[in-house]
């Protein structure tokens, strides 16, 4: 039952929380009961039942899915959040368990640097494997107020996997202080983590590329209806026109999935009469020219499908970029898409039981390529994440073909009220690793423009209608992640495993 409740408050350090200290101190208490386990299998299952707690409640939102949609009952989602929990729940449990084998009989500094280097391996394995499913890492806890980062600040030279294990060697450097009572060093790493999570940054560098991001505040029962499409695209436009301050060249970010139309000429022409009053492409590509208005680009996420002789056979969940004259002069497919959601795995074996996916709609979705950076002129080069591909640390950006700022529209009416203010985090921590702005559109918050530092410029809460208007914050130098990715991260895996292997073996002599 502790392990549980550990488990459960160590999720809290998560926004819209924010209690970093007692998640800190619940995983260092969690890690030294652990460290006395008695056995590899005591560890693991003990790990695991800390596990099961902390994802758990980190993954809450995710029942909240399932209300948005008529095919399955709502309450398979309060099903679905355990089941999840015990697969996720399995890697913090191996961790645990190898650090324990590694530091059996050992000190606790040798046990925190192979919990670290342990837990590293684990996070980047559970991003990884299966598709992956990377919410909710520990570093997370780390992050700052929206006008300053932080312990994050370190992203660029750990990574987000990395900087989980420090905070894990942070955590059991910490409970073992207050076990042995020594209360002024406890005070002291206490003040230096206030100073350190609270410390001001400054105003920054302003850009040069003038934006205006859009939030309809459009929620899934509106963005559902085929009799809302016609509102939902007047209130896009009245949010959209160019302000008598904005001289130069602009960028309109409309969010995922809220425009019904296809803007791709091609198909059978039964796809086109379903959506805004049967209008044609061409059509729709030329009124969003007349919106946005001379020198703008509209960036807003659309669906293109695949097309076999006259019927879908699978969609794609895109960014479509058009032009002041309603041309399409870029694009990008989604690559990581999210199961259940946009496709239903095994569908032949689990259609029959009656699942289906949150999305509505018969086909699945196809993946793109992956990150693509796209050339818009004296717009920039944008580099662009759809939804929730930003929470994946090292596979949002093309290394090869670095871009100046990421667009990430998303639909964040899905998530509840603990999902979005996580997502917005996540998609800081992406700033920040790539030293790179992130603007993010979403249906009905948090949008926001986060620049390369992670601090958040200007944002939109939920449930709020509104736009925001600037200039795209300029990217830095490329970091030392930005370089390496998440080699850096298993870099520094490898340091606190030899580090601790080494402190083992000079105590042992």
């Amino acid at each position: 039952m502790t392990l549980l409740v550990l488990g459960a408050l160590s999720a809290l350090g998560f926004p819209p929380f924010h209690l970093w200290p007692l998640a800190i101190l619940a995983l260092g208490g969690a890690a030294i009961l652990l460290r006395f386990a008695g056995s590899m299998r005591s560890a693991l299952f003990r790990g695991w039942l800390f596990g099961l707690a902390h994802f758990i409640v980190t993954n809450l939102w995710i029942a909240t899915a399932f209300t948005h949609q008529n095919q399955m009952p709502a309450a398979i989602g309060w099903a679905a959040v355990p089941l999840l929990s015990v697969y996720l729940a399995l890697y913090p449990a191996l961790a645990f368990m190898l650090a324990y084998r590694l530091a059996r009989g050992r000190s606790t500094l040798v046990y925190a640097l192979a919990l670290g280097g342990c837990w590293i391996v684990a996070e980047y394995l559970r991003a990884t494997l299966f598709t992956g499913y990377a919410w909710g890492p520990f570093s997370l806890t780390l992050l700052g107020p929206f006008d300053r980062p932080g312990f994050a600040a370190l992203l660029p030279f750990t990574g987000t996997y990395a900087l989980s294990g420090l905070a894990v060697l942070l955590a059991v450097a910490v409970a073992d202080l207050a076990l042995r009572r020594e209360w002024l060093r406890v005070a002291l790493v206490s003040i230096l983590l206030i100073a350190g999570m609270y410390w001001p940054v400054g105003a920054g560098r302003e850009g040069t590329l003038d934006y205006t991001l859009v939030q309809p505040d459009l929620d899934q029962e509106t963005l559902n209806d085929p009799r809302q499409y016609e509102p939902g695209f007047l209130t896009l436009s009245a949010l959209s026109t160019r302000s008598d301050t904005q001289t130069e060249p602009r960028l309109v970010l409309w969010p995922e999935g809220v425009l019904p139309d296809y803007l791709r000429e091609g198909y059978p022409q039964r796809y086109y009469a379903a959506t805004t009053a049967g209008r044609d492409p061409v059509f729709a590509r030329k009124r969003i020219a007349r919106v946005i208005g001379e020198d703008s680009l509209l960036l807003t996420g659309t669906i293109d499908l695949e097309v076999e002789g006259d019927r879908a056979v699978a969609a794609y969940n895109v960014v479509t970029v058009v032009d002041d004259e309603g041309a399409i002069v870029g694009g990008y497919r989604k690559a990581h898409l999210v199961p259940y959601g946009e496709y239903l795995p095994l569908r032949s074996w689990l259609e029959p039981l009656g699942l289906s996916r949150l999305v509505a709609g018969s086909i699945d979705f196809w993946p793109g390529s992956g990150p693509k950076t796209i050339d818009l002129g004296t717009h920039g080069r944008a580099g662009m994440q759809i939804c929730y591909e930003i929470i994946f640390s090292g596979q949002v950006v093309d290394r090869s073909d670095r871009p100046d700022y990421i667009v990430n529209p998303s639909i964040d009416g899905w998530f509840g009220p603990t999902g979005p203010p996580q997502h917005f985090a996540q998609a800081r921590m992406r700033a920040i690793e790539e030293g790179l702005p992130v603007l993010r559109a979403t249906t009905t918050g948090i949008s926001g423009v986060i620049d390369a530092r992670g601090v958040v410029r200007q944002q939109l809460g939920m449930s709020k209608q509104g736009r925001l208007d600037g200039k795209v914050p300029p990217a830095r130098s490329p970091t030392p992640f930005a370089i390496l990715g998440n080699w850096l991260a298993l870099v520094w895996a490898i340091l606190l495993l030899g580090g601790s292997l080494v402190v083992k073996r000079r105590r042992a002599h």
